[in-house]
């Protein structure tokens, strides 16, 4: 009995200790002006294709400051994956609430309430796993990044080490595997594209034919158009002092009303043009034109 209670002992001492060393290891601090090598997430893909004796892929990324992404991909970024980033602090208390309660309906682990702060810890540091523990881990590392890091840092180490495809990591590669063109170069609707493949990228693909994929990125466009195809204030927040937390009108508190007026007016227009076949942006599945949203040069 002594014996049990012992290894019992030692393996509660190992588990505690195992979640405290995420308290001070590792380094976030290093973050602050060093990028990082080597994500958690890039070692699991190698060691996946390893496995599989893919012997020839390699991992694919181009590191970018964020001066040099355009404010359509920050805007769509933020939108699809994390619309309150400049309230937060590193948790969006509302989404975790939201995603447990689908959760429990669905009996299964089938959304989370991951801020880009959480995504990020996961993708540095810790492994693609959905246990409690891992997440415990991930709590710890995304209040440490939020105490050391600014918003901007966040963002930028968040779109550089992201996953856009099987091996594509960061978004200077995306942008040039995908349309070939420079991140600083994206439009509106190739940045709600690949906002919308962040949750699943190795199963969709920006340039693909997935219906989720359209469905998904004309939801993310038709918010950005109605706030504007270039955010204001983009300017402002990026010359903003590293330390200092800013709050971005266009993209915080997205009203769920606003994406259930989307929803209505595809049903809408799929219902008038379904009958004779036409080719309204109901039926065609493609985002409206990137001109219908911009403000006429006087």
């Amino acid at each position: 009995m002594r014996f049990i209670r012992a290894i019992i002992i030692i393996f509660l001492v190992m588990f505690v200790a195992d979640i405290a060393r995420y308290f001070v290891y590792p380094d976030v601090g290093r973050l602050v002006d060093e990028n990082p090598a080597k994500t958690a997430f890039m070692e699991d893909r190698e060691t996946e294709w390893l496995q599989e004796g893919l012997l020839d892929k390699k991992i694919r990324q181009r590191w970018v400051p964020l001066k040099k992404i355009s404010p359509n991909l920050v805007k769509a970024v933020l939108i699809a994956e994390d619309d309150k980033f400049w309230q937060h602090g590193g948790f969006d208390y509302q989404a975790i609430e939201r995603a447990i309660e689908k959760n429990l309906l669905a009996k299964k682990f089938k959304m989370g309430g991951s801020t880009i702060s959480q995504q990020l810890a996961k993708n540095l540091y810790l492994s693609a796993s959905k246990n409690p523990v891992r997440k415990i881990k991930e709590a710890i590392l995304t209040w440490r990044i939020e105490k050391t890091l600014s918003k901007r840092r966040i963002l930028e180490l968040y779109v550089n080490v992201a996953e856009w495809g099987d091996g594509i990591f960061g978004i200077g590669e995306a942008s040039r595997h995908y349309y070939g063109v420079a991140p600083s170069g994206l439009s509106g609707q190739q940045a709600a594209k690949l906002a919308s493949v962040l949750p699943n990228p190795i199963r969709y693909s920006p340039v693909g034919s997935s219906p989720y994929v359209r469905a998904r990125s004309r939801i993310i466009y038709a918010i950005m158009q109605r706030r504007g195809i270039i955010v204001p204030g983009y300017q402002e927040v990026m010359s903003l002092p590293a330390d200092t937390t800013a709050v971005d009108s266009v993209v915080v508190g997205i009203p769920e009303s606003l994406i259930n007026d989307v929803l209505s007016a595809d049903s809408s227009a799929t219902d008038q043009g379904g009958a004779d076949g036409g080719s309204g942006e109901g039926t065609s599945g493609a985002p409206p034109s990137e001109n219908s949203g911009k403000p006429k040069t006087p």
